[in-house]
């Protein structure tokens, strides 16, 4: 824009032709915006999810986000990689975090759904298409065209979003039988600064895994999260880069070497959880470590987390804790009954052990080695955190208790009220030789914690125990630690 000379000044200062200039030259504008926004498309009603209609943005915020302000559910595009051959049986998962309305983003598919598939249920994410890779120029020498469209939906997804939705922060990729937990994404994506490169995730739990692939790597069916500016980059030299490392098996391997080749490497998150394991990972959940829950994967390859449930009331189970708290889902609290030398384990919405002894915490921390490695022709060390074995001592098993129920505690709706409900007999003898210590008796555990506020990431609680002999339970508060108070 030029500046105005002293000959243009005058005329608009003191002349009636300069004056209607003036006037107009103010007007103007005023009545372009006023017809733009009158006149803007996204009044009207989109499908589209990614349409500014779709937005949810709390009370305290605005649409013109800074880079200062808090991260929230919107700023989230989930990319969920799935099959028309998986779909049926898959979407379970999804449904028990997706939230329609809320979430946004996409399950990619291999094909386009056939009749059996429609109507498309509004509760699941909306669909999209990958692209055909067989157009690739070097889809001849791609050993596994399959794990290059995955690895490709990140560039599917950015397309599909376009240059429209710069409110989008992260971008979020998981398979189809992988349970998020929202809440807790939120809080910890909100840690980082989105308009600088991040790539996050976590390992996996097998030394092998990691090993034979890479130890530097986010695990893809787990879930790992990618800043935008990232993504946009990465999506000028994505399909150069699948040509570089067109002999890789993986999507995530293909995804970390070519952020490792533009300079970024992979933050850890601890609650990102590949569940590369066999069997009953209930040991791992009962110790889970003091970080978040952010994912769980492989539900179609472990036992169901819960007994005498399916895979799929096993998950909703466990999001009825979720959606309470997630803050505090699975979160390992530990503390003691000196008068009965008893040590409790809670994990928070999934379990309580009750040993009838007193045990370290830094043993009751190491999980349970209830499961078996992802590979079964490993040879040790299996996993890339420590265990305990599984043992019938009966000063060092426990008695397990499940989640079974939660509410607001009905004397005081600032706590809520878990509670948890013997798995099975433990068919031990007492530790004790003379029966004393026994807990045969209990047959329920209670936990009060704060309803309030959420857990801070990290903070390690304390609790108080209180035994009820005549209703055969325990009842478990869990507080804050006093300044200096000795747990143990």
């Amino acid at each position: 824009m030029s500046t105005p000379n002293a000959t243009e000044m005058n005329l608009f200062q003191i002349s009636p032709l300069g004056i209607f200039w003036k006037s107009l030259a103010i007007g103007c504008p005023l009545l372009f915006y006023a017809f733009l926004f009158s006149h803007n498309p996204h009044t009207q009603f989109s499908s589209d999810p990614f349409s500014p209609l779709q937005l949810k943005f709390p009370a305290s915020s605005s649409p013109n986000l800074s880079i200062h302000s808090p991260t929230n559910i919107s700023h989230i595009g989930f990319i969920v990689i799935s099959s028309l051959k998986t779909w049926n049986t898959r979407n379970p998962y999804i449904l028990s975090w997706w939230r329609p309305n809320l979430t946004r983003g996409f399950v990619f598919l291999d094909e386009q759904p056939t009749q059996e598939y429609l109507p498309w249920p509004s509760t699941s994410p909306p669909y999209q298409i990958n692209e055909n890779v067989s157009n690739l120029r070097i889809y001849p020498k791609l050993v596994s065209p399959v794990q290059v469209r995955m690895f490709r939906s990140l560039l599917d997804m950015y397309r599909v979003v376009g240059d429209g939705n710069k409110d989008l922060r992260w971008f979020m990729m998981c398979d189809d039988d992988t349970v998020l937990f929202v809440d807790n994404l939120v809080e910890i994506l909100d840690k980082y600064d989105h308009s600088k490169y991040f790539y996050i995730g976590d390992n996996s739990e097998c030394v092998g895994s990691n090993f034979y692939i890479t130890f530097d790597m986010g695990y893809g069916g787990a879930g790992y999260a990618l800043s935008y500016p990232l993504v946009e980059l990465l999506a000028t030299r994505l399909d150069a880069c699948i040509e570089r490392y067109s002999h890789l098996h993986f999507s995530d391997h293909m995804a970390q070497s070519c952020l490792a080749d533009i300079g970024v490497a992979l933050t850890i998150e601890k609650g990102i959880h590949q569940i590369d394991l066999q069997g009953d990972i209930s040991g791992l959940l009962s110790a889970h470590p003091q970080s978040p829950l952010l994912s769980l994967h492989h539900f179609d390859f472990i036992n169901p987390i819960f007994p005498s449930m399916d895979r799929y009331e096993a998950t909703n189970h466990l999001m009825k804790a979720a959606k309470f708290d997630q803050s505090r889902l699975m979160q390992q609290t530990i503390c003691y009954d000196k008068k009965r030398n008893w040590s409790f384990s809670v994990s928070w919405g999934y379990s309580t052990h009750i040993y009838e002894n007193t045990i370290p915490r830094s043993i009751l921390r190491k999980p349970l080695e209830t499961f078996k490695p992802w590979h079964g022709n490993a040879n040790p060390p299996f996993y890339m955190f420590n265990t305990r074995s599984v043992t019938n001592d009966p000063c060092e098993a426990p008695h397990v208790f499940f989640f079974q129920s939660i509410e607001f505690d009905s004397a005081s709706k600032n706590h809520l009220l878990t509670t948890y409900f013997r798995a099975s007999p433990r068919n031990l003898p007492p530790c004790s030789p003379d029966g004393n210590h026994s807990a045969d008796s209990i047959s329920k555990i209670q936990v009060l914690s704060p309803a309030t506020t959420r857990k801070p990431a990290g903070v390690i609680e304390c609790c108080d125990v209180e035994y009820k002999a005549e209703m055969d339970s325990t009842e478990i508060v869990i507080r804050s630690c006093m300044k200096g108070e000795v747990v143990a």
